[in-house]
């Protein structure tokens, strides 16, 4: 399941080759479409490089599309419960280790997006997207952006891409749903047990791991 997540990750953003604009980032609706467009058009332009060395994917995914993507909210959501916990404690010394625990999560979660992210556009071979129409979002601070991946001869897959809007108004996506189940929701769950038995740095030093090993597409039996 996780596979299908990740190409679905990558499909979202690589769909629709226009003429680059800068992303506007008040709009929801706009930027996902934006962000998808320059993705696609930096990959087409890359290709020479990419062919060469497939870890300029990497500079690819850090440029064109982790700008646009919560990470940290991300990061903060699969960490769940662990962050009410260290909010709770009362000794100044261990909260203050246990905020840095975070920081450094969230740091190696986002390593860990661009290295998946850069494994999954391998496998991008110019597949169909079409996106749902707008909604007025006035007054709303999360919306879901619709969408489905077509490929001839394999079933539609329906997308919800979650999007929310920061405190000045800029709005990133930082979750997707496909066909009903959210890929934070999975990665929280992965990660609850673990974090209770073993804690933090363990899955940190998990995720670091996966983050340096070479850029390769991320599906069964692989880098997940």
């Amino acid at each position: 399941m996780f596979k299908q997540f990740l190409m679905v990750v990558a499909l979202t953003f690589s769909a629709i080759s226009v003429a680059s604009d800068a992303v506007d980032l008040t709009d929801p609706y706009k930027m996902v479409r934006q962000v998808s467009d320059n993705t696609f058009q930096r990959i087409t332009r890359d290709q020479p490089l990419i062919e060469k060395d497939k870890e300029h994917l990497r500079v690819i995914v850090k440029e064109e599309l982790m700008p646009y993507i919560d990470y940290k909210y991300a990061a903060l959501r699969v960490l769940g419960s662990h962050v009410s916990k260290v909010r709770s404690i009362k000794d100044p010394a261990e909260q203050k280790q246990a905020v840095e625990d975070i920081k450094r999560f969230i740091d190696v979660f986002q390593e860990y997006l661009i290295a998946t992210y850069a494994g999954v556009f391998t496998q991008y071979t110019n597949q169909k997207v079409e996106f749902g129409p707008s909604k007025e979002f006035a007054g709303q601070d999360l919306v879901l952006v619709k969408m489905k991946i077509i490929e001839p001869g394999k079933p539609e897959i329906k997308i919800d891409f979650k999007v929310r809007a920061d405190r000045s108004g800029e709005w990133r996506a930082y979750d997707m749903v496909a066909e009903g189940i959210s890929l934070l929701d999975a990665k929280q769950s992965e990660f609850q047990g673990i974090l209770r038995q073993q804690g933090i740095n363990y899955v940190s030093d998990l995720l670091e791991q996966k983050s340096k090993l070479p850029v390769q597409f991320r599906g069964e039996g692989g880098n997940e």
